[in-house]
This record gives C-alpha cells, structure tokens and sequence, in this order.
C-alpha cells in the first residue's frame, strides 16, 4: 500500500468528497477530447474545464451538451499563444500511430508529429502537469529514430523542465466494468514538490460483470440504440453461448474465411472471434469499430450488439451523459474512443490530492 492509498480509501466516502469539493480547482484543458470521457473524470474530481479541442466534428454536440465549449480544429491550427492559462493539460493523442493491431506508425507521420504539437503546448504555457494517455501498444512503439516513444516523452519532458511517471493500468482495477489496459504517463514540473504515486488498484466487485451492467433499465425515456449485425454475424452467433466464442460455431456454418483459419489455427495464433461474454464476467475491450469478429460486442442473452447506453455504460459514462445528433455507429465510434470516466476520475483524485491539496 502506497501513501497514496493509506490517505485515501476509495470506499471512504467523506475523503473522496473532501478531495472533489476543495475549494481548489485547478484548471484543465484537454487536447483530443473526443466525447470527453477523459475530461468528465476530471472534472467529476472537481477540477475546472476552461478549454477543449479536437479534430472530429461529430464529437462537438455530445461535447458541448455534456461538458462545454470544445473547439473543433486540427491541434496543428490552433492558436497556441491565446489559448487560456490552465494547470494540467490532458493529452490523449490518437492512438493509431502506436496501435499493436496492423501496422504501427512512428512519430513520422501527422498522427505522430501531433506529439510535437502537445510539446509547442507546454512551452508555450508551461502547466504545472501534463497527462498522456495511450493504448498498451505504445510501451512496445519507436519513433523515428528507433527510441521507445516512453523514452522519448520521458526525454522531451525533462528538456521542458518535468519529471516522469508512467504505468500500464487495467480500467477494472478502478470500478469500471471492462477490462481495458492503457498507459498513462504522467509530467509533474521539477519545481513541484511530488514523487507521484499512481493509485493501487481497488477491490473488483459484482457491479462490474455483464450481468450486472445489462441489468439495469435503460434511462427514462431513452429509446434503445442498437447498431444491427450483418446477417453472417447473426448466423454465426447464434451458435455461440454466453461465454463462448467462434470456436463453439459448427465447422460447416463458418464462412470460408474462417474455415481457412479453423483448418491451421496454430499457423494464426489461435484466435478468439467472436467473443461473447457470460454474465459473471467482466467485459473486454470496447472498440471504435464495434465489431463482432474482434470485440466482445455481442450481447449474451439476445442475438444483437449491445446498445449505446450498454457500452457506454462499460466505459462507466453515468446514465445522464447524452450522446447527441449522431448515426448509432458514431455513437459506438466516439464511445470507444474515450477514456473511461472511473479510471479518468481515479487518476485526477490522485493528482489533486498529491499535488494541488499538499499542505
């Protein structure tokens, strides 16, 4: 048990409220928000959005109704010097460029030099922290010239003046009920007093699994948003039970393609399409693409994907989030896109605390 946790038990009601209701509220602005999930967290902490930026246009509706003004422009565009003063910046650049799935891009192309965009950010404005957030494969991804981009930020940080914190966290381990790894690298100023801690992980409960997420109704007056499955999808998972997967599927009602893969599955790393997860378990990795083949989408006790509200409740968005004015696909495209809210908000409690309430 580290400081950290020894101060704050996240089952101690009155310390988590003393942390979000101190009169100190430091100031956010996020770059790559997307729908805010990563925002929402810290802002739940108490912390004081003043700006947000990203390059979608679908996302400034959800955004705005939920959170406020977000500009949408390419961070390249922005007008770095008239942005307003604030004391963290959010940072969760896209992940493409340092996905493990496909081919993986180093910092050479626009995806990547979005990095240096962020770093312009911090000379220019200079916040006492900034955070980074990214998929599990950019432990493992280089830059241009072959350094591991941890290292690479790492570098660039401590050339600006910040020491670095960086560790692979598992969303579960915070009260969301998905099981969802990223890396979150933390920048504190040198002149800032802090060997930061991360949080521990917290005790997993029955709140979290399948069966607990899809029981609960749907808002009031929310109608239910489903994005449909391809008739090949549906005559595949009929076949797979709660728990299953492709591999349950009848050798003669796989497509061809998947025939090819089930004849040498040694040869493709024995993969797992089509999961479908039981009730009592917790839920994998919602995806942008909300595909069935290769995300666990397919809900366990009906012949569908799950719904927008079910998946953004995976992502821990509370019930009161809207997502506006867009086709249901975009809907799980910006869903799965964000940081979950619990482990955004567990992050900020921890920064707040350790940095901005130290006595």
């Amino acid at each position: 048990m580290n400081a950290y946790q020894k101060t704050l038990s996240f089952e101690d009601d009155i310390s988590v409220e003393k942390i979000v209701n101190s009169k100190i509220k430091p100031r956010v602005a996020g770059l790559f928000s997307g729908c805010g999930g990563l925002d929402l967290g810290f802002e739940k902490a108490g912390f004081n959005l003043v700006y947000a930026n990203d390059i979608e246009p679908n996302v400034k509706d959800t955004y705005e109704h939920n959170l406020g003004p977000i500009e949408i422009k390419d961070i390249c565009e922005v007008d770095k010097k008239g942005l307003p003063d604030f004391d963290i910046l959010l940072a969760g650049i896209p992940c493409q460029p340092f996905s493990s799935a496909g081919n993986r891009q180093s910092t050479d192309d626009h995806r990547g030099n979005l990095f240096g965009e962020v770093m312009q950010v911090l000379k220019i404005k200079a916040p006492s922290v900034v955070i980074f957030e990214n998929v599990r494969g950019f432990l493992s991804s280089k830059d241009e010239n072959g350094v591991l981009m941890p290292d690479r930020i790492k570098s660039e940080l401590k050339k600006r003046g910040y020491k670095t914190y960086y560790r692979l966290l598992n969303a579960a381990d915070y009260g969301v009920p998905q099981n969802r790894y990223r890396v979150v690298i933390v920048g504190i100023k040198n002149s800032i007093d802090c060997e930061f801690e991360f949080p521990e992980p917290i005790p997993k409960t029955k709140k979290q699994t399948v069966g607990a997420v899809i029981s609960k109704k749907p808002p009031r007056g929310e109608k239910l948003e489903v994005w449909g499955l391809s008739p090949q999808s549906l005559d595949i998972a009929k076949h797979i039970p709660p728990g299953g997967s492709w591999k349950q599927v009848p050798y003669e009602a796989l497509p061809e393609r998947l025939k090819k893969i089930r004849d040498n599955i040694k040869l493709y790393r024995s993969p797992n399409f089509y999961r479908r997860f039981d009730l009592d378990e917790i839920m994998g990795t919602v995806t942008a693409a909300g595909t069935p083949e290769n995300s666990g989408i397919i809900h366990p006790l009906e012949l569908r994907r799950y719904s927008v509200r079910e998946i953004a409740r995976f992502q821990s968005f509370p019930d009161n989030f809207k997502f506006i004015g867009q086709s249901v696909p975009s809907k799980y495209k910006m869903i799965g896109n964000a940081v979950p809210v619990m482990l955004a908000f567990h992050i900020a409690l921890a920064i707040k605390q350790q940095i901005f309430l130290k006595k």
